[in-house]
């Protein structure tokens, strides 16, 4: 069984930067893969950006491409999401998702554990 915990996150004025991260433990951290998803309210789960088990493939979402980067720390077992420029439409309970294998990386179906979120609100 692997928990997720996850730090960071919070108010952030639009423009601003804010930083996630999330922490493993039940498992090998370098044996998963990692991502981050959102879900704003009244909106499905959005896929964010994901992370190959050495930090060596990266993809992101359309809407993060270039102003997100993920990141992770096998030695410290912990994953991160840099968030810069942020946008209102940013707005979103944070997740971040692990799973053995690294395919089909944007579905939310292909992951087996998740953390319990964490809150982002970006004010215009």
């Amino acid at each position: 069984q692997v928990q997720l915990i996850e730090s960071g996150g919070g108010l952030v004025q639009a423009g601003g930067s804010s930083r996630l991260s999330c922490v493993a433990s039940g498992r090998s951290f370098s044996s998963l893969i990692m991502a981050w998803f959102r879900q704003a309210p009244g909106k499905n789960r959005e896929f964010v950006a994901a992370i190959d088990w050495t930090g060596t493939v990266t993809y992101y979402g359309d809407s993060v491409q270039g102003r997100f980067t993920i990141s992770r720390d096998n030695a410290a077992n912990v994953g991160s999401l840099q968030m810069n420029s942020l946008k209102p439409e940013d707005t979103a309970l944070y997740y971040c998702a692990v799973d053995p294998d690294f395919y089909n990386v944007r579905r939310t179906s292909h992951y087996q554990y998740w953390s319990s979120g964490t809150q982002v609100t970006v004010s215009s």
